[in-house]
């Protein structure tokens, strides 16, 4: 089993940035997808974006593309999302995953505990 602790989230306006963190510890992630997924006020948790094990192919939200970033570094056991142009929307609690991949939360077997995103108007 593997641990993931999400970091960086925030209050800020729209149109800032946050960059969030999801360090994994327990085992190694480097030959699993990493995806992070969000869940706003009184809404479904909803897919963001994906990476492969290797990072050359990633996926996102029709939503988040464009604005958001996702990168790991395998030698670290960490996987980010740089979040530009924030937008008020984009305010829920977003959560990092591991597994097999796709946008669908039953693929992903490990989840963290989320970290809040605020972005106010």
């Amino acid at each position: 089993q593997v641990q993931l602790i999400e970091s960086g989230g925030g209050l800020v306006q729209a149109g800032e940035s946050l960059r969030l963190s999801c360090a994994a510890s327990g085992r190694t992630i480097s030959g699993y997808f990493m995806a992070w997924f969000r869940q706003g006020p009184g809404k479904e948790r909803e897919f963001v974006a994906r990476i492969s094990s290797s990072a050359r192919s990633t996926d996102y939200a029709n939503s988040v593309k464009g604005r958001f970033t996702i990168s790991r570094d395998n030698t670290k056991g960490t996987v980010f999302l740089q979040m530009d142009n924030l937008k008020p929307d984009d305010t829920a609690v977003y959560f990092c995953a591991v597994g097999y991949g796709g946008s669908s939360a039953m693929t992903y077997s490990d989840w963290g505990r989320g970290t809040q995103v605020t972005v106010s108007s």
